[in-house]
């Protein structure tokens, strides 16, 4: 259940062959001029503000006590922003030191190691891959040695994250718990990406990773734990997203903003590199069974808020297609 996505090279090839190279290019230009400052984030990026991230408590996500009020700050959260920051989560800060680390350590490798585990033609999973699925799992690298056994404690953990989430995102909207996982299936999928933005020489020209949103019902994201880099565009402002090393950072996907027929949304955001310093992040996508059709669930369609969005399976495949195509997958699947 794991994936290796190497922006490193990518970013690096811009400059050693700059114009073969300059067609590529073009999908990371980041029109701003500015040099690095310190503190891990681009001058144009410091001057940026930072958002103001909604704070969940997990713990009371559950809590019959206090649930009502948390519900409604997480219905505020995801229905404005389309963000959060996830605490008391039940996941051990020291496994997401651990995670962070084996990250680390795999693009420590050296290439011809790397390139053991890279991604077949035709195959999606694997390292510089898009996509993997829990079914499909490549051959797990050799080193880091404690590799498979970290991820595997940390995707049993997120699997318990994203039950609760899905309930409390039903429960906020007053429909029953189960309806999101019901609408995603049994064989409901965690997807792992692990990202790399190694120092780029000109951050002012290259984007790590230009705006978009996620194809995912959720995203649940590990940042690294000093360097910025994530930054997310709110009423046309972009805004860089502040650390917490603690907390894991849960975005909406369009297929959360399709199931809720627009009440979640799934914001646009993008990945600044850096000059001076590595940036490494971890991120699993929440995706449904791609056997089962979404669409907006019934008790959230109604005369003042009539369906917005067309049925779908395997909106994964629509989302990459679209994206492929230069155009918005989100707005390719309205009615």
């Amino acid at each position: 259940m794991a994936e290796v996505e190497a922006l490193s090279k990518t970013v690096k090839a811009l400059f050693i062959n700059r114009e073969e190279e300059e067609a590529e290019a073009e999908k990371h230009i980041c029109k701003v001029d500015t040099e690095a400052v310190p503190g891990g984030v681009p001058a144009a990026s410091a001057s940026l503000p930072l958002m103001d991230i909604p704070i969940i408590d997990f713990s009371l996500l559950t809590s019959p006590s206090s649930s009502i009020e948390e519900l409604q700050k997480l219905l505020q959260a995801l229905s404005s922003g389309g963000s959060f920051q996830a605490i008391n989560h039940g996941i051990p800060t020291t496994l997401l030191d651990k995670v962070r680390e084996v990250t680390h350590q795999f693009y420590e490798l050296p290439s011809k190691n790397k390139l053991n585990y890279c991604r077949e033609y035709g195959k999606p999973e694997g390292y510089r891959s898009d996509i993997v699925s829990e079914h499909q799992v490549p051959e797990w690298p050799d080193k880091p040695e404690t590799f498979k056994e970290i991820m595997h404690e940390y995707a049993m953990r997120v699997e318990v994250m994203r039950e609760v989430l899905f309930k409390a995102m039903a429960k906020s909207l007053k429909l029953n718990e189960n309806c999101f996982l019901e609408m995603c299936g049994e064989k409901a999928m965690l997807v792992a990406r692990f990202n790399h933005y190694p120092p780029c020489p000109r951050p002012d020209l290259i984007l790590g990773f230009k705006p978009h949103s996620d194809g995912s019902v959720m995203s649940i994201v590990l940042q690294d734990k000093e360097v910025e880099g994530l930054q997310f565009l709110k009423d046309n402002q972009w805004y860089r997203v502040p650390i917490n090393p603690q907390a894991l950072l849960v975005n909406v996907g369009d297929q959360a903003q399709i199931m809720s027929n627009g009440i979640f949304k799934s914001p646009i955001h993008k990945v600044v590199t850096n000059s001076k310093r590595q940036r490494i992040s971890v991120v699993v996508f929440c995706l449904p069974n791609s056997e089962k059709e979404i669409e907006p669930i019934d008790e959230l369609v109604n005369e003042t808020r009539p369906r917005l969005y067309k049925k779908l399976k395997d909106y994964a495949n629509f989302y990459i297609q679209n994206y492929q195509q230069g155009k918005t997958p989100l707005e390719e699947a309205i009615i």
